[in-house]
């Protein structure tokens, strides 16, 4: 495989540009990087905290919330527009020579860049929302959380890029199992939900999401400490999926976009 490094300016400009560019059809162009998530924060509130009153339980409900649908829907749009990356640029990888993984790449790239006013307006809404939170150092652990988050991503879009490059329909099932990963992942309900139900509440204790979702809570929302086990577990999800990612990646590189 050629070096990535190589292509960083590349990979850089084409993503910056990308993000530019993303929304410049719509009226209100890159707002809507802020909107979508807040929107859906507003629904999911309606109906989990007012309707079926999911609140119970959970100190400063609407910050609890806010940090779940935010930084979820960052792995969202990662997770998605990676595992298209391939098949959406057949036409580019037929006519020019240049290492695929730069595909991947640059999608989690302009996702990082586009999560930055993203990551802002969450910690703005985490600061003005009653209850209001107190700035503590802890909130500085946002910052290898959301890497760790997009190393996930990144490893997520390398194993699911070659599969969509096969089989097209596997997008929407794609779409469909990060619907279902949203609900076991914690983002609007609390995990004592699955108090009566161990086996399950052990998986969603374990699910990566879920990992980044609670370190981040306890980081900004209740000045505590994350325990090193999320960590820990975090990391090995982080790590694993990119070394397994670039591994099967690696392997069918040469064929990519030949038959599609």
């Amino acid at each position: 495989m050629v070096s990535i490094w190589d292509y960083r300016h590349f990979i850089f400009q084409d993503s910056k540009a990308r993000v530019q560019s993303g929304n410049r059809q719509d009226r209100l162009g890159s707002a809507w990087l802020l909107l979508n998530p807040l929107l859906n924060g507003i629904g999911y509130y309606l109906i989990f905290g007012l309707l079926l009153e999911s609140n119970r339980g959970i100190e400063n409900f609407v910050g609890y919330l806010v940090i779940g649908v935010f930084l979820f829907q960052i792995s969202t749009r990662s997770i998605v527009n990676g595992a298209k990356a391939i098949r959406s640029n057949s036409n580019v990888i037929q006519a020019f020579n240049f290492p695929r993984a730069t595909l991947i790449v640059s999608v989690n790239v302009r996702e990082l860049i586009a999560s930055v006013p993203v990551l802002l307006a969450m910690l703005l809404l985490v600061l003005l929302i009653d209850p209001v939170e107190e700035i503590t150092w802890r909130w500085l652990l946002l910052i290898p959380a959301v890497l760790l988050q997009m190393l996930f991503n990144l490893g997520t879009g390398f194993i699911l890029a070659p599969l969509v490059a096969r089989f097209g329909d596997l997008v929407h099932v794609i779409s469909f199992m990060m619907r279902f990963w949203l609900f076991a992942s914690c983002v609007m309900f609390s995990i004592e939900r699955y108090a009566n139900w161990p086996p399950i509440k052990t998986i969603v204790e374990i699910n990566p999401l879920y990992l980044v979702l609670s370190i981040v809570r306890d980081s900004l929302l209740y000045a505590e400490t994350p325990q090193w086990q999320s960590w820990v577990g975090l990391a090995a999800w982080a790590l694993g999926a990119l070394c397994v990612g670039v591994l099967y990646f690696w392997r069918g590189e040469e064929s990519y976009g030949q038959n599609d």
